[in-house]
């Protein structure tokens, strides 16, 4: 079956799109929403513009389409989207929904509407042993923003070990926000995975925004 991966270039599209060559799915292209708004309900707003970088050394074909960032307004954006979907000829879509009732519903509403099937790996997981899987299965990500109160913002621009997992996971429990930050308590941008061909350098800087916000501020790839 050929699916496209709606794709942010974060730790969790990445995850669902390995996901889905594991299962012997045919990857035909990522697509990627880029949103105006930082406070977009739907899609991630920090470094998706970067995705093309993980493109290329996914061997993959990148769609991308802009987005107004409104609620609401922005789910004609997704059905433009899903119709790039069916337009390469795909059957259906791999997510990587996590717990967000929001975004799930409506892309599993509008891609029933067009005729597509959707696969949403990690909806629901134990999100502490996600988090400790990400880094045994070889994903290597950084933190490119932070906003939680009790995050451990010096790994803001840091590529995650296990060690710093565990970090992130003892404040999660202890200050309450989302472990695998489903909340939007941090962003993150994946520079190495499986299916990677080679591991992405990042350059950039660390950036106080606020008392509980951090971001790293990407400046070159190569």
């Amino acid at each position: 079956m050929k699916l496209c991966s709606l794709f942010s270039g974060g730790k969790d599209s990445t995850f669902a799109l390995h996901w889905a060559v594991l299962k012997g799915f045919e990857v035909e292209c990522l697509v990627t929403i880029i949103p105006r708004r930082k406070d977009s309900w739907m899609f991630q707003y920090n470094n998706v513009e970067l995705t093309r970088y993980q493109a290329e050394v996914l061997g993959l074909p990148l769609l991308s389409i802009n987005s107004s960032g409104e609620k609401d307004v922005e789910l004609t954006d997704l059905r433009k989207a899903l119709e790039m979907v069916k337009s390469q000829e795909a059957t259906g879509i791999v997510t990587g929904a996590l717990l967000s009732d929001y975004q799930r519903m409506n892309i599993n509403i509008l891609s029933s509407e067009l005729g597509l099937k959707v696969y949403s790996p990690l909806w629901r997981k134990d999100q502490e042993r996600y988090m400790r899987e990400l880094v045994e299965y070889g994903f290597e990500f950084i933190i490119t923003s932070a906003t939680a109160y009790g995050f451990p913002f010096d790994l803001v621009g840091k590529v995650i070990n296990r060690e710093d997992v565990e970090r992130i996971l003892e404040r999660a429990r202890k200050f309450g926000f989302n472990p695998a930050f489903e909340g939007g308590e941090a962003e993150t941008f994946v520079v190495n995975a499986p299916l990677f061909k080679r591991k992405l350098i990042v350059e950039g800087k660390p950036v106080k925004l606020g008392e509980f916000e951090w971001e790293y501020q990407i400046e070159r790839i190569h």
